[in-house]
């Protein structure tokens, strides 16, 4: 990715985060998720239509992976079973092809989601991470 899109997706995630703008971010970057996903500037590692997955903007590991659903989903507790069924399936073989293709069995691997207070971005999203990158 380059410089000025890293800055633009981490400008993206910061006002989501500002109590007076996360109305209308929260719409914009849904907006961009379910209609115009090739435009956030980020290195997609996967997309389907239900998901999208990138390195994380701010890496607190080694490896870090964002998984995104492309609904507008505030948290864990809002998944609905019926409307979020393949989501949760392309989640689950997303992981898996990754964890294949990074080596992390051996290397080690943590898939998380937050919630509550310390879910600090108001969209659901799970973060892939490893201590050590392998074969990348």
């Amino acid at each position: 990715m380059s410089a000025a899109g890293d800055r633009l997706l981490h400008l993206v995630f910061r006002l989501q985060r500002l109590p007076l703008v996360t109305r209308t971010s929260r719409g914009l970057l849904h907006f961009l998720l379910t209609h115009m996903s090739f435009a956030i500037p980020a290195q997609k590692l996967r997309e389907t239509s239900k998901l999208l997955a990138f390195h994380h903007p701010q890496p607190g590991y080694p490896l870090h992976i964002l998984l995104i659903p492309k609904r507008a989903i505030h948290s864990l507790a809002d998944l609905d079973p019926a409307k979020d069924a393949q989501f949760l399936a392309d989640l689950f073989v997303t992981v898996r092809s990754m964890v294949a293709e990074y080596h992390l069995e051996q290397a080690g691997y943590r898939l998380l989601v937050n919630g509550g207070k310390f879910q600090d971005f108001p969209y659901l999203h799970f973060h892939l991470i490893s201590e050590r990158k392998s074969n990348m």
